[in-house]
């Protein structure tokens, strides 16, 4: 790695980004040795998917950590992590041993390293510059990082381990692997401020992305290096005294260049080589803005200046916050070279990015490098905003990749993932159903505004809430702009839905009542009743009576069955067109279908060949029945002298008569149930005419009327009915 230029001594801050992340990370004793320890056993044996060792990769991991400032606690994550996979019940059993934040760690961290393998799986069938895919690697960990800064430390030091592996066994990774590190894992090191980290990735994944581009610029940086370096050597020294002798303090710095910087510049600008004027480079750092002018007035004064070359980004500073003054002036060989002038503050802004935000409390109260911030919620406003201008960076000035979502902050400073156009609205929704329920006003960053208001990225969003209430109805009106989340609206229609429902079911509730109260039975339970009609719930039966779905006649006829008649009711058969004829034994009357005055009695139903008596009514002439009926032993009890003997004619049932008869099942409910058992009548040529069911509890009692034309065959089709699935008993009534 000969060509990689050397660290920066000004990235040395990231210590203080360390420190700051760690924090929530409890300083154990000897938790470096005892992670590793407790990892050992799982992972000393296996392999990764690029073949390095798991335990190997882990140490290195640890190894860079340390090298970035990071303590003992940080680096025996580093093992947990892949130690979590090997677990039944990571978090549980790492939180016994090691803590709940170091459980967290772990989990967190494997969690954002399967949603980059499924980013990269993705990637792989697309082409490189896919913008969705590269949209979604940034999406994620920037979701990651607001999460927890430690998990994004954790894969910025794994990558880079993974990276070097290749490197020192002379391997290529996967495509994939390169362009997530370019596009997503070097921008996000650069905001943070980690160099160290950020330099080396971009070269090596550049290296294996485009290996002759990369060894035609390191040849050509390293046939003139010794010659270049001695000259800035020389111009630095040079410039720092004679700055001093203006009265200006400066410290003038080198600012090597690494492989893919160059690249970047001459495909950029559509450049040579050698007409890449910043391979020469110096930075000047005062401490006041005037003093970035004068140091500049006396630069281009005693220099040849490029006037093309020009920026003043003090004056106008990038969109993500960056300053500096920017020239290209060319030396007494007429050899260009670079020169940025800043002031202290902005030097640390341009270079540590997020670091320059997250180290306060070990800076106190002052602040650090320069920047202002009061509490954590100022920290991660800050952090927001230095990912959005990452965001922007990647997909240039005038359009960014997420163009469809934006992300907001509670005042707790938690970050909200949103649609593009979302409203406050929609922002109360998305932290809880109840608030956007209760949503009537609204702070932006502060101050008061219309809930139908677009909000921005990076913006503190303040729902003014009541303690009760629901949502209008203009906030479904889409001229209105109110939302913009199909979510958010579909929880509001879900809300107008169950209020209907609610109106509709305290409609039936009050029908049901009322019959209850009519009949006398308002100790009957609800839950009963609605059983016993078929419903599952008590609601569900209010609900379709008050839509006017299910008759209260039903619930009447329930609750109070027609009264029994004096006599039974009967039925008379078919083709009655004959008188009854007698029988050779003399004065029995002989049962058929041509019977005129016989009727088969409904409370028994009899059929050939039952053991049957006839009972004469008053003007309907000799009801039926079977010897076995109760109701006929009880008129027989009455009147005896109207019992007559009967019997059935024609034996054989040659003339194709059939006879009703009513049989009864108790089974345990189930789906398909009922065609289960009127098949097994079908495949018996038994005509069902009649089927009434109840289910109460899970158990259903049916009763199917069929027609016979001898009921000692019923005997062998209740048998079949018995034997279907969840038949409990079947029997003839």
């Amino acid at each position: 790695m000969k060509h990689l230029a050397v660290v920066p001594r000004e990235a040395a801050a990231v210590p203080e980004l360390i420190t700051a992340a760690e924090q929530s990370l409890p300083q154990q004793a000897h938790a470096l040795d005892r992670a590793r320890a407790f990892a050992e056993p799982l992972i000393a044996g296996e392999l990764l998917e690029t073949g390095e060792n798991t335990l190997a990769h882990a140490d290195a991991v640890a190894g860079i950590l340390k090298s970035m400032g990071g303590s003992e606690a940080m680096q025996a994550a580093s093992y947990l992590v892949y130690a979590c996979a090997h677990l039944n019940k990571p978090q549980e059993v790492i939180a016994k041993a090691f803590g709940d934040s170091y459980a967290a760690l772990a989990i967190e961290t494997n969690h954002l390293v399967r949603v980059q393998r499924q980013a990269r799986a993705a990637d792989g069938a697309t082409t490189p510059d896919n913008a969705l895919v590269q949209t979604e690697n940034v999406r994620k960990m920037l979701l990651a990082f607001s999460r927890d800064l430690r998990v994004v430390l954790l894969r910025l030091a794994s990558r880079l381990q993974t990276l070097r592996w290749h490197a020192a066994h002379k391997t290529r990774p996967p495509d994939e692997v390169s362009r997530e590190t370019l596009q997503v894992f070097a921008p996000l090191a650069n905001r943070l401020g980690i160099w160290q980290l950020k330099w080396e990735m971009e070269d090596l994944a550049f290296r294996y992305l485009e290996p002759d581009t990369y060894k035609d610029v390191a040849r050509l940086l390293d046939e003139k290096r010794t010659e270049r370096e001695a000259d800035v050597g020389r111009l630095r020294a040079r410039l720092q005294a004679e700055l001093a002798g203006q009265g200006i303090r400066a410290e003038v710095q080198g600012r090597p260049k690494h492989i893919y910087s160059i690249v970047k510049k001459m495909r950029g600008k559509g450049l040579e080589f050698r007409n890449v004027f910043d391979v020469r480079a110096l930075r000047v750092i005062v401490p006041e803005v005037r003093d970035c002018y004068a140091a500049l007035g006396w630069v281009h004064q005693q220099y040849e200046p490029i006037a093309s070359e020009f920026d003043d980004y003090i004056a106008r500073p990038k969109p993500n916050g960056y300053q500096s003054l920017h020239t290209v002036v060319r030396d007494a060989a007429q050899r260009p070279i670079e020169i940025q002038i800043r002031t202290q503050a902005m030097h640390d802004h341009a270079e540590h990015g997020v670091a320059a935000h997250w180290a306060y409390k070990e800076a106190g109260a002052k602040g650090y490098a320069g920047v202002a911030a009061a509490s954590e919620y100022d920290t991660k406003i800050a952090v927001l905003r230095q990912l959005l201008a990452w965001e922007r960076d990647l997909a240039g000035s005038s359009q960014g990749l997420f163009e469809d979502r934006i992300y907001v902050l509670t005042p707790q400073a938690s970050i909200v993932e949103l649609p593009q156009g979302a409203t406050p609205v929609d922002f109360a929704y998305s932290v809880h159903t109840s608030l956007g329920h209760r949503c009537r006003g609204a702070k932006v960053d502060g101050a008061m505004v219309p809930l139908n208001t677009p909000l921005q990225n990076g913006q503190t969003v303040e729902i003014v809430a009541t303690r009760e209430g629901g949502p209008s109805r203009d906030w479904l009106n889409p001229d209105l702009g109110f939302l913009a989340s199909h979510r958010a609206r579909a929880k509001v229609r879900a809300w107008f839905n169950e209020q209907v429902r609610h109106g509709t079911v305290q409609r039936g509730r009050d029908a049901v009542e009322k019959v209850l109260q009519r009949e006398g039975r308002t100790a009957t339970k609800q839950a009963e009743l609605a059983a016993q009609l078929g419903f599952r719930t008590p609601e569900d039966l209010f609900f379709a009576v008050g839509k006017d779905e299910y008759s209260l006649r039903n619930i009447e006829v329930l609750l109070k069955p027609p009264p029994a008649l004096p006599e039974p009711d009967e039925v008379l058969l078919k083709k009655a067109t004959r008188a009854p004829e007698r029988s050779p034994k003399g004065g029995v009357l002989v049962v058929g279908v041509d019977s005129l005055l016989t009727q088969l009695a409904r409370c028994c139903k009899p059929a050939p060949p039952d053991a049957i008596a006839g009972f004469v009514t008053r003007g309907k002439g000799v009801s039926i029945h079977r010897t076995d009926c109760s109701n006929f032993r009880e008129i027989a009890s009455r009147d005896p002298q109207r019992v007559i003997e009967v019997e059935w004619g024609r034996p054989g049932g040659g003339d194709g008569a059939v006879y009703p008869v009513d049989v009864a099942v108790e089974a345990n409910d189930r789906q398909g149930l009922l065609r289960d058992i009127s098949e097994v009548f079908a495949k018996e040529k038994m005509n069902v005419i009649g089927v009434q069911t109840q289910s109460v509890r899970g158990t259903a009692w049916m009763t199917f009327t069929v027609e016979v034309a001898d009921s000692a065959r019923l005997a062998h089709v209740l048998g079949l009915v018995r034997a279907v699935q969840g038949v409990r008993t079947a029997r003839r009534r």
